[in-house]
């Protein structure tokens, strides 16, 4: 193990260690989605700070903020902690801790990366965030958080990257550069502008961690792709849940997956798909649940392709109007080998440059009832 890792790991443990006593300093805790940026960003962001503090100050706590049992569902994660030595057991996942009590006995402050909205039910602790760092659309809670740094890049370890390498560059080493790197090229799919997520922040930032872990960029990517879309061994309901977020509204909850697979191969692997998302919407008691299949097919293009599951017709009839109406390039499709039903659409996305990150908004004034 390398002395860069070994650094690394001690932090974790010690921070670890300490989250039951009165000497836990602020948590940072990532989206419910839990992919690689929200866990290195939680991970590195941490470290800075705890870097960065005056001495004998409580070491900043990252939080995994998915039960830990789902870790092994985040293929490209484990490959990546793997390769570089980055300790498992070191972390903490939010099964792991009770923010609740933390929360009631008034020893909770958060800091947000990857998101700067709090889980549904995780919302009762808003007057805890102190900080935001995050690169999706900024829904304006927490005007106090310091620092509230919301910029739309195409990654969250690129504005994580670009505080370590202002407020202690010597924290970028060849570990750390390594996960920031490999964070950044899986969000902008090796900074491909084609894929409408790399800005020119993410350009330097990625050309800058490239220097130091001096890694062929193309050979990361690569591997970091394949072990994301090792999904071969996942069934319905573990697909939906390795990368799913929800939000709660006035008018109901609506869930969004992202499915790395074609929706053929989908129904090829699960031909009662309606059943499995229907089931899935019921366990997480949403209103609706959008799947986004993201995947390269055999040409090696990106695609995209959108499921819409609602157990109300009228609903499901009214959201795909607004979805149509929207930028998405939508086009219907009934796949062979699936019944129709009126409680899932199916569709070709034609604009493949809306993410879930992209979408996410038009569907909050839907169900808030204020679109137009």
């Amino acid at each position: 193990m390398s002395l860069a890792a070994q650094r690394l790991n001690a932090y974790l443990a010690q921070a670890r260690s300490c989250i039951d006593s009165t000497d836990a300093g602020t948590i940072v805790i990532g989206n419910e989605a839990a992919d690689l940026d929200s866990m290195v960003s939680a991970i590195l962001y941490g470290y800075l700070v705890s870097a960065c503090a005056a001495p004998g100050t409580p070491p900043a706590v990252p939080v995994i903020n998915c039960p830990r049992a789902d870790l092994a569902l985040r293929t490209e994660s484990v490959y990546l902690f793997a390769a570089l030595g980055v300790d498992p057991d070191a972390l903490l996942f939010i099964d792991e801790v009770d923010l609740k009590a933390l929360y009631r006995d008034g020893r909770l402050d958060l800091t947000l990366v990857d998101h700067n909205t709090l889980a549904g039910d995780q919302e009762e602790l808003a007057d805890t965030v102190v900080a935001v760092i995050d690169h999706h659309v900024d829904s304006g809670l927490y005007p106090k958080a310091n620092p509230r740094s919301i910029e739309l890049v195409g990654s969250t370890a690129t504005l994580v990257a670009e505080a370590m390498l202002r407020d202690k560059p010597m924290l970028i080493d060849p570990v750390s550069s390594t996960l920031l790197l490999g964070t950044i090229l899986l969000d902008t799919v090796n900074l491909d502008p084609g894929a409408g997520r790399v800005t020119e922040k993410d350009r330097i930032m990625a050309a800058r961690l490239g220097e130091v872990c001096n890694r062929d960029a193309q050979d990361l990517f690569t591997k970091l792709q394949v072990e994301k879309f090792n999904v071969s061994n996942l069934g319905t309901g573990d697909l939906l849940r390795k990368d799913y977020k929800a939000w709660n509204t006035q008018t109901g909850t609506y869930g969004m997956s992202t499915v790395l697979i074609s929706t053929g191969d989908w129904i090829d692997r699960d031909p009662d798909l309606v059943e499995g998302m229907k089931a899935f919407a019921l366990s997480q008691r949403l209103a609706c649940l959008l799947a986004m299949m993201a995947y390269t097919d055999i040409q090696g293009t990106f695609r995209r392709e959108l499921a819409l599951c609602a157990s109300d017709p009228e609903l499901l009839a009214e959201l795909t109007g607004i979805l149509e109406a929207g930028d998405l390039d939508l086009k219907r499709i009934q796949p062979a080998g699936l019944a129709a039903s009126d409680q899932l659409m199916l569709f070709v996305q034609g604009n493949i440059s809306i993410s879930r990150k992209k979408l996410q908004p038009m569907l909050d004034r839907f169900f808030s009832k204020d679109i137009g």
